[in-house]
């Protein structure tokens, strides 16, 4: 169902049908193919996609291949350097808020400004009547 590749450094799911049916339900809570490559994804593993003259081949039937620099067989050791990615949105959501801490910051010191101005008007203005 998923045997590594001839170099050893990819795997293949040759049926995802029975790979989902029978495979996914005893290591994860479901049985959906998506799900298991979204979690691959996460991982830092990437389908492997042959290129040959040109063209793209077309797998074997249902053949899917992954790797992972770190997934070779016989490599045990390397595991433990694969982990899961953080992502992007998080650093992403880390500088929304600083910009948001500066725009309120900014906007506290024009609201200071105009309250001054403000009480210089009325000051005018009471001095005028």
């Amino acid at each position: 169902l998923f045997p590594f590749s001839q170099s050893g450094n990819s795997f293949h799911v040759f049926d995802q049908g029975q790979f989902a049916k029978e495979v996914l339900p005893k290591y994860f809570k479901h049985n959906n193919m998506a799900s298991f490559v979204r979690q691959l994804n996460m991982y830092g593993f990437r389908k492997v996609v042959h290129i040959e003259q040109g063209g793209l081949v077309k797998p074997e039937k249902d053949d899917t291949e992954f790797q992972h620099p770190y997934f070779i067989r016989g490599q045990e050791h390397l595991l433990e350097n694969i982990k899961r990615k953080v992502t992007s949105v998080s650093s992403i959501k880390n500088e929304d808020i600083k910009v948001r801490q500066d725009n309120v910051t900014k906007l506290l010191t024009d609201i200071q400004v105009m309250k001054g101005k403000q009480e210089s008007m009325d000051s005018k203005l009471l001095a005028m009547k």
